[in-house]
């Protein structure tokens, strides 16, 4: 029955240990983060342009990765694609899945900021005979961005959380090193209530920094 009852002093030893595998959860999160706004933009870029093939291949791409379970998308980059001579270390290969997998997402985001903007700032821009490089700059960009911010940030988040799979290639993030350490000791209580704490604490602190952005955004 003892296995049961809450050591602090069993918690509180495994804490620093917890915490190291914290911040490869964050680290990664990051670097993801870094590939999927930007690729995101570019996806849905690419995908209003109307450009045969490319368009329609391009919004193929978008559905199969937002309609597919990442842990499948993670264990083909992981274990299919070392049989093409394209082998990485398990913390690459997931953040680059992580990446493209939040991409997907990032791009109907984007889009519904694009789509939201009145028609007739479009039809204003080509009257005048605006470069389009310039609309998109000088235009679209600087209203959707604000718009979408909130809902980027929600889906960091997301992504934070979804980090835990890449515990499935060994990656040593925060739940794998919770489990690990349940294996060593033999108690699972304290490791995994701690680092569900852990993401809790994180979440919660990133989700009142979307909420103020949403707040800033609508006192505009």
């Amino acid at each position: 029955m003892s296995g049961f009852s809450w050591d602090w002093a069993y918690a509180l030893s495994i804490l620093p240990e917890l915490l190291r595998g914290l911040m490869i959860t964050v680290q990664a999160t990051l670097l993801a983060t870094a590939i999927a706004l930007p690729l995101g933009l570019v996806l849905i870029l690419i995908r209003v342009a109307g450009i045969p093939v490319v368009s329609r291949a391009v919004w193929f791409l978008i559905e199969f990765l937002r309609g597919t379970p990442f842990l499948i998308q993670l264990y083909f980059i992981f274990y299919v694609m070392p049989n093409y001579g394209v082998t990485l270390s398990p913390f690459t290969t997931g953040v680059i899945a992580l990446g493209i997998y939040g991409a997907a997402r990032a791009a109907e985001l984007y889009r519904a900021g694009i789509e939201a903007l009145p028609p007739g700032q479009w039809e204003a821009c080509m009257v005048l005979g605006l470069p389009l490089p310039f609309v998109w700059r000088g235009v679209v960009m600087p209203q959707v961005v604000p718009v979408v911010t909130p809902m980027l940030g929600n889906l960091v988040i997301v992504m934070f959380k979804d980090s835990a799979v890449l515990s499935t290639i060994t990656v040593l993030e925060l739940v794998a090193t919770a489990k690990d350490i349940g294996v060593m000791t033999f108690r699972y209580l304290e490791p995994l209530t701690l680092a569900g704490l852990l993401f809790w604490i994180v979440s919660y602190a990133a989700a009142h920094g979307v909420r103020h952005l949403e707040a800033r955004h609508a006192g505009r």
